[in-house]
């Protein structure tokens, strides 16, 4: 059994994230202690615990300490199986958080999975699913991944609401990438959004977005807005914000997002992700700071080495680093400090599913 320690690195539900996801697709038994020790709430809160049962649910796994609040964890996986999942997560908690742990090991599963997750759609300190949608499932299929994922309904803190849906097809194995060169920006594309809002909300944040990124950049953009009402989507409260990527000719796609809050102007939301994005990319950095880590684990499965580019070396990203480094026994090379940007090569293991042991 790996012994892994909650309060490495960022010490967040990151660490328990990808240790399950990866013990659920390498079939090793994943002991957890000291789960997000260092939060103001520590132990599993309802979003990790949903995203837990899921996990074990899929793969057969047997469970123990999986309470709300509990700081230890044993995750003793079976095998992963295909069929028709539902997660209701209860709360805002995020869906595309709850997809991060379930997404590596479904990719072996026994057959086609089919997921529909409720709650948070566009949360504070998670991947809204228009970033997992345009940015992160494209690189991914890009690595052999085949999935796709659908936002049914938007959901926002506090009170959720929302529903996704995640289509994935088995794969044998993932295939190396190699994200090192930025290349040159073929256009910014995103998606600007209100719900139980007026529809000028959406309309602001996308052209103050467009205004900044025109006057950074000589390339297309394109941010088409989404309005929602009551009557057309009858989720539990209003939210806005904005999600926007840039693509290259390198194949490279860099993105960022930015939320509404009450007392925010809608052309503060849409200024701050141009402006996050306009920083980024001028690290020359192929992959963004939220898209390094999550790639972490999958270039650790891959066959072959790849090489990344990152606009940002974050703690997130170390700490998965040294997740698959000490659950797979995977080869990694870092070059460059924390929050500068830097490179990564992984020397994958070439994991197929006939490798479970």
């Amino acid at each position: 059994m790996i012994e892994i320690d909650g309060s490495m690195g960022e010490g967040g539900g990151a660490v328990l994230r990808t240790a399950l996801a990866l013990g659920a697709v390498s079939g090793q038994p994943i002991h957890i202690f000291n789960i997000r020790a260092g939060r103001d709430k520590p132990g599993l809160q309802a979003q990790h615990l949903h995203g837990v049962e899921a996990l074990a649910k899929i793969t057969g796994a047997e469970l123990r300490g999986a309470m709300l609040n509990s700081t230890e964890l044993t995750f003793i996986p079976g095998e992963i199986q295909a069929g028709r999942y539902h997660v209701d997560i209860g709360t805002a908690g995020s869906t595309t958080l709850i997809l991060q742990i379930l997404m590596p090991a479904v990719a072996f599963a026994s057959g086609p999975v089919d997921i529909e997750i409720r709650g948070g759609t566009d949360n504070p300190m998670a991947p809204p699913i228009d970033y997992l949608k345009n940015v992160t499932i494209p690189i991914l299929r890009r690595m052999g991944y085949r999935g796709e994922v659908e936002c049914l309904r938007r959901g926002h803190y506090p009170r959720g609401g929302g529903i996704v849906r995640a289509k994935i097809e088995p794969v044998e194995q993932f295939k190396s990438i190699s994200l090192v060169n930025q290349g040159k920006i073929l256009r910014v594309a995103g998606v600007a959004h209100a719900v139980r809002l007026p529809p000028r909300v959406a309309t602001r944040i996308a052209h103050a977005a467009s205004l900044e990124l025109l006057k950074s950049l000589r390339a297309p953009v394109d941010i088409r807005c989404e309005s929602y009402q009551i009557e057309q989507d009858p989720h539990l409260g209003p939210g806005a914000g904005l999600t926007i990527w840039a693509e290259t000719d390198s194949g490279a796609i860099i993105g960022t997002s930015s939320l509404g809050e009450p007392g925010k102007p809608s052309e503060k939301v849409g200024r701050e992700a141009a402006l996050d994005l306009i920083v980024q990319l001028r690290t020359g950095g192929a992959c963004d700071r939220y898209l390094s880590d999550q790639l972490i684990p999958y270039l650790a499965l891959a066959e072959g080495t790849s090489e990344i580019t990152c606009t940002s070396l974050t703690s997130h990203t170390i700490t998965n680093i040294e997740l698959v480094r000490r659950i797979l026994g995977v080869d990694i090379e870092v070059f460059g400090e924390l929050g500068r940007p830097g490179k990564i090569t992984v020397t994958g293991i070439g994991f197929k599913k006939t490798d479970k042991s």
